[in-house]
């Protein structure tokens, strides 16, 4: 495994090219892999999880200057993280061909519990800061679109449009696209907080930094760290929940829709709650938590494409605006072949679960 490490540091470069010309390959299989989902899903998880082993090994080369010992010697639930989500597709598409509709659920909630598990010990490693991109993405007060800084969520949303390749697979480049552009443009006052950080890391010894724990989080802030923690706690557990209501009632229900849909407003309006009002610079969000914010308030949006609503509301809308654009050129080719790919891609759980 050394000398595995040893090459991919050498070669990374090449190595990324190569990464990228079989995500491009994957485009032209045969077209009789499409009657078996499970062959082009393993194809996409295969893919997926070697980008990301690779990415992790190059981002932890001990030369590189954001890399900080601990980081090095703490167990990766980033990289755990990513590479779930890298096979929960697959996973879910072997458990219903295997065992078919309603006992796939048992399979996508053991999913679920794992990630919720590997969410809770990363937010209390890293001292109950707010998680970013779900946990994949380290939050260490940096802000991400610094040229400096390791670009490892672009790298993983851009396997997402590169990988999959299925009909339901095709429609996640759009969504893709449309969580990522809750990444909005930060105000350009991020560079000198970024300094100023940098600074700070440079001045304290490492001996000094205390991780903050859940008591001196509730002593020193009171109700404002309580509201926020209670709202990564309810994000983090919101999709187990969702699922585990749907193993119950079933999909159709609206049951599960609406407690998910009341966890995520709960949520969210916890941690905005506990910013309103508040001078105190402890309590500041950076601007990439500022962004995850945005992203999760963005991705409440899925709640159309979850069912019962896309059944019964969202899908005569699509089709309602495919006929109306169809007779336009091209604008209608374009707009029908887009419906169809969100229409496919809503059949998967785990490309609607926003988890």
């Amino acid at each position: 495994m050394e000398a595995y490490k040893r090459w991919v540091r050498r070669n990374k470069e090449y190595l990324h090219s190569i990464e990228s010309l079989a995500n491009g390959l994957t485009w032209l299989l045969p077209e009789r892999f499409a009657e078996s989902e499970i062959i082009p899903e393993a194809v996409t998880s295969i893919l997926g999880i070697m980008t990301t082993v690779n990415g992790h090994i190059i981002e932890t080369t001990p030369s590189n200057a954001h890399v900080k010992p601990q980081e090095c010697s703490s167990f990766p639930y980033s990289l755990c993280l990513t590479l779930m989500k890298d096979v929960e597709t697959l996973v879910e598409v072997i458990a219903e061909q295997f065992y078919g509709d309603d006992n796939k659920w048992n399979f996508i909630a053991v999913t679920e519990a794992a990630k919720v598990l590997a969410r809770l010990a990363l937010l209390r490693n890293s001292g109950y800061k707010m998680l970013l991109q779900g946990g994949e993405t380290i939050n260490d007060g940096k802000d991400p679109n610094d040229a400096n800084q390791p670009q490892t969520h672009i790298r993983l949303s851009q396997k997402w449009q590169d990988g999959n390749f299925t009909l339901e697979g095709r429609a996640l480049s759009a969504l893709s696209m449309f969580g990522e552009n809750a990444r909005m443009i930060s105000n350009p006052t991020w560079v000198h907080s970024a300094e100023h950080h940098q600074r700070a890391t440079v001045e304290l010894p490492e001996t000094d930094i205390k991780r903050p724990t859940l008591l001196s989080i509730l002593t020193e802030k009171g109700l404002t760290g309580g509201l926020m923690l209670t709202g990564e706690v309810m994000f983090i557990a919101r999709p187990l929940v969702y699922v585990l209501l749907i193993r119950k009632y079933g999909p159709r229900s609206w049951l599960p829709w609406f407690i998910s849909l009341t966890i995520d407003l709960i949520g969210m309006s916890s941690s905005t709650m506990s910013l309103i009002g508040h001078k105190d610079r402890r309590l500041r969000l950076s601007d990439p938590e500022k962004d995850e914010l945005r992203r999760r308030k963005l991705w409440l949006a899925f709640y159309l494409m979850r069912d019962p609503c896309f059944g019964k509301y969202t899908r005569q809308r699509l089709e309602s605006a495919e006929k109306t654009l169809e007779h336009v050129p091209v604008v209608g080719f374009f707009a029908a072949k887009l419906i169809e790919l969100l229409v496919g891609a809503q059949t998967r759980y785990t490309y609607m679960s926003g988890s």
